[in-house]
């Protein structure tokens, strides 16, 4: 049992690392490019995963998790990177492209590792496979994180995402119940309902297309 703990958080270390660095980062760079400068000069647009981690929420929170439900439920955060939508040039368009700018960052590390690893195996390296594991934990880490962070409920990106497509009658509500929207996402994360009815769904239809697209991305996701 301790072997695996140990072996499990190796082999995720980086991926979560990256994964959540290169998400914060990546707000900050789009609220940069639009006109907001508040990230770059409290400087959270860094790849330094240092900027980035939450002791709790980025550490403590998960490895607890994993330990205390055998793996069957993970959940952690960073520390948010602060964007002043007043600052952006158009603030309501440019909000959208903003919040949707981590996910996406997550979506290319998914293809990034997919390609690490189908690369790994086409170069018959099959006598090590932790980085074939690794590349694996790299994939499914970036589209649950892509995935959870589309539920369109604010303060997720997804909620900011659809109070910027939203009009502005509909858009104000929605805003309105940021205050308590960690409490709801927890709620339906507890209930079984983010992940059967959101997070599951996309989930295998990425890996669908990206098995399509890379046919021995089979291999890499079959790895245990």
């Amino acid at each position: 049992m301790e072997n695996d703990l140990i072996r499990t958080l190796l082999v995720y270390a980086l991926p979560v690392l990256f994964a959540i660095t290169v998400h914060e980062a990546a707000h900050g760079y789009a609220a940069r490019h639009f006109g907001d400068d508040t990230a770059a000069e409290l400087g959270r647009i860094s790849l330094n995963p240092l900027r980035h981690i939450d002791p709790i929420g980025t550490i403590a929170m998960p490895i607890l998790l994993y330990v205390a439900t055998s793996g069957a439920f993970v959940f952690g955060y960073a520390k948010p990177v602060p964007v002043d939508w007043k600052r952006l040039r158009h603030p309501k368009r440019d909000m959208v492209w903003v919040a949707f700018a981590g996910p996406a960052a997550n979506l290319l590390q998914a293809l990034a590792w997919a390609l690490f690893g189908v690369a790994f195996i086409a170069l018959q390296a099959e006598a090590e496979p932790f980085f074939v594991l690794m590349a694996k934990a790299g994939v499914l880490v970036n589209l649950v994180m892509f995935a959870f962070n589309l539920l369109p409920l604010p303060p997720l990106d997804g909620g900011r995402v659809l109070v910027g497509l939203l009009p502005r009658t509909l858009a104000l509500p929605l805003a309105r119940t940021e205050p308590y929207g960690f409490f709801i996402v927890m709620g339906l994360v507890i209930a079984g309902v983010v992940s059967t009815w959101w997070m599951l769904p996309i989930v295998r239809s990425l890996l669908g297309l990206m098995g399509a697209a890379l046919p021995t991305l089979a291999t890499v996701m079959s790895l245990r």
